[in-house]
């Protein structure tokens, strides 16, 4: 089974390549946001507990996205693997995913960050914002905001799976179809 964390910053291209992977590998797309969006839509009680922290302008803790997490794989347990999108976010994040897995008999086979330089970053993100309709892709204040949380906080995750042996950088800067073909030549070496 493949358990891919698909990683980088803002902007280096996670969800175009995420599509691309989970049509090559027929894997199931995993995205904290809209775990997020279907437990507050449906009222769940991970939803309702999510709800109470935001409503409180607080952080959603982790156990409870590791349970949201953990619902969508137990719901897709014949799915050839997952794409881990946006998350994990924290080094916590990690360790809890990585326990949740192991008591699942299952593992992270590796992660691919996508190395983007911050400039090219930002013009992305810049271009994106004229058709997503997103405000936070068309202020250049939250530009830099996003990508500074990123590096601050998000980065290390990085080191947690090269600790691991998991990591593998990919240069984030080319065609879409080039960077495609280096993702697929890392994972079907997994």
């Amino acid at each position: 089974m493949l358990n891919i964390v698909l990683f980088g910053p803002p902007g280096a291209g996670k969800g175009t390549q995420s599509e691309k992977l989970i049509e090559k590998y027929n894997l199931t797309h995993l995205s904290t946001g809209d775990l997020f969006r279907k437990h507050l839509g449906e009222g769940t009680s991970l939803g309702k507990l999510a709800k109470q922290y935001m409503n409180e302008g607080k952080l959603v803790p982790d156990e409870v996205v590791i349970g949201m997490v953990e619902e969508k794989i137990k719901e897709t347990s014949n799915s050839e693997g997952f794409i881990f999108d946006g998350f994990p976010r924290t080094v916590a994040q990690a360790e809890a995913l990585d326990e949740m897995l192991s008591a699942l008999g299952m593992e992270i086979s590796g992660m691919i960050a996508l190395d983007v330089p911050e400039e090219i970053l930002k013009e992305r993100i810049r271009e994106r914002g004229k058709t997503s309709g997103r405000v936070d892709d068309q202020d250049e204040g939250k530009i830099a905001t996003r990508i500074k949380v990123y590096l601050d906080e998000t980065l290390p995750v990085a080191s947690y799976y090269e600790n691991q042996g998991k990591l593998t950088k990919i240069h984030g800067v080319g065609t879409i179809e080039d960077i495609f073909g280096d993702i697929s030549n890392v994972i079907d070496q997994y």
